[in-house]
């Protein structure tokens, strides 16, 4: 077995004095990395870089503005050597080895007493890399480690008792590539996971053992556990000490009851971080080549969950209306739109399981939608499109694609623009 000459460790600096001597860039980086650690720092330079000079002005450092003397080095308890000249980083790494104390020599790796790693933090967790001396490399593997920790690929949970909290995460449409590098991460962090029916349930799986999962989902008519109860299982799992990660579907802000349960705990005093998903009402149209805003087509768009809020928005094409698990209301809804006024020749989509391999696109019109919908057996969950932007997706019939609006779309969208490559489709296209 290869003998290994470092024994690596964390040196704990605050309030403790230490040396600097040099006064170019890396100093600078050096000096700056001591005072996070709430060292004292001096640096000894007959020159110091403008952020040196900033920091010493601001008196969070000392800047001896002179050449290094043999007796800078009394008292203190580590130095950090970066002048550039290898002569005089030698000495000062020579005067501090007779003192033993602890320097970097920034001029021969070989030769020096110890080696500053590439840091990186994540949260409390510290990432320090040293690579035999070779910093390019060492800052390559804390990159690749640390994205590894905010993407949740390495297990980020603490495994001591610590202060309960609820996060609540918006896990996007359903496919695992669309849930936010912060979600993803606290998902990992969680102890407890309460979880929606909808959302990037395939995470799941991926949670140590030992991760309680609690089921609320909720299905249109059917709530097996009432929103009083999700919000008391919250905050009780939060005061034993868990993280808790409330796992949605979309956005937790977006009709999801997430500023509900948010309001919930901190009445009841645990810490609560709301964390934002790409929500279903455009990410879903979008699976299907549908923006809910085109230039020449739409300049706005309304979101609603039910025919009885229809009275409310604009009852033109020109105005994109957003159904979300509106199947069951669908023939009622898009009556209601036709008494206010709303053509029946009005495009209309229907994306069921949006981003998921058994995702269908429907497309008609307003006149037409509810029958094909029955006919083919068109079920939540489900997001409805209705207005003229839904002539820019490609499955829309050739007859949807008027002269005008090729004008203003000469580039159409392809499917596999709007649509992750690893995700199979079925689609189904009916019109009048």
């Amino acid at each position: 077995m290869a003998i290994q000459d470092i024994y690596p460790t964390a040196l704990r600096l605050l309030g403790r004095p230490v040396l600097v001597v040099g006064g170019g860039p890396v100093a600078a980086r050096r000096a700056k990395g001591l005072l996070d650690a709430g060292a004292q720092v001096t640096v000894v330079a007959p020159a110091a870089s403008a952020a040196l000079q900033e920091l010493a002005n601001a008196g969070l450092l000392t800047w001896e503005p002179r050449p290094y003397r043999r007796e800078d080095v009394d008292g203190v308890w580590f130095v950090q050597t970066a002048t550039g000249d290898p002569a005089v980083d030698t000495e000062v790494s020579q005067d501090a080895e007779a003192q033993r104390i602890w320097c970097v020599n920034a001029s021969d790796h070989e030769a020096s007493a110890a080696w500053t790693p590439a840091v990186a933090v994540v949260d409390d967790v510290h990432i320090a890399v040293n690579a035999g001396g070779d910093p390019r490399r060492a800052m390559a593997l804390r990159n690749a480690v640390a994205t590894a920790l905010e993407t949740g690929d390495l297990p980020l949970r603490r495994r001591r008792a610590h202060r309960g909290s609820v996060a609540l995460v918006g896990g996007g449409p359903g496919d695992t590539g669309l849930i936010t590098v912060r979600g993803r991460r606290l998902l990992g962090q969680a102890d407890v996971v309460v979880a929606d029916r909808l959302g990037p349930r395939e995470l799941l799986n991926e949670l140590a053992p030992d991760v309680r999962v609690i089921e609320v989902g909720k299905t249109p008519g059917h709530h097996p556990v009432p929103q009083a109860d999700i919000n008391r299982i919250l905050v009780d799992e939060a005061q034993q000490g868990h993280r808790v990660v409330r796992l949605k579907g979309g956005d937790p802000y977006v009709l999801g009851r997430g500023g509900e349960e948010a309001e919930y705990c901190r009445q009841h005093g645990v810490e609560v971080e709301v964390v934002s998903g790409v929500t279903s009402a455009i990410s879903v149209p979008a699976a299907a080549g549908i923006p809910v805003t085109h230039r020449g087509l739409a300049k706005g768009f309304s979101v609603v969950t039910g025919h009885e809020e229809l009275s409310e928005v604009p009852a033109r094409a020109d105005h994109t209306v957003v159904l979300l698990m509106g199947v069951g209301q669908l023939r009622d809804s898009a009556s209601a739109l036709g008494k206010a006024g709303l053509p029946a020749d009005t495009p209309v989509g229907i994306v069921e399981n949006g981003y998921l391999p058994n995702q269908r696109v429907t497309i008609g019109t307003l006149g037409s939608i509810a029958d094909q919908a029955e006919a083919i057996g068109v079920a939540n969950p489900a997001v409805i499109v209705i207005g003229d932007v839904v002539r820019v997706s490609p499955f829309a019939p050739s007859h949807f694609k008027t002269a005008d609006y090729s004008t203003t779309t000469p580039n159409r969208p392809r499917t596999n623009q709007t649509t992750p490559s690893n995700t199979p489709r079925t689609t189904s296209v009916l019109t009048p």
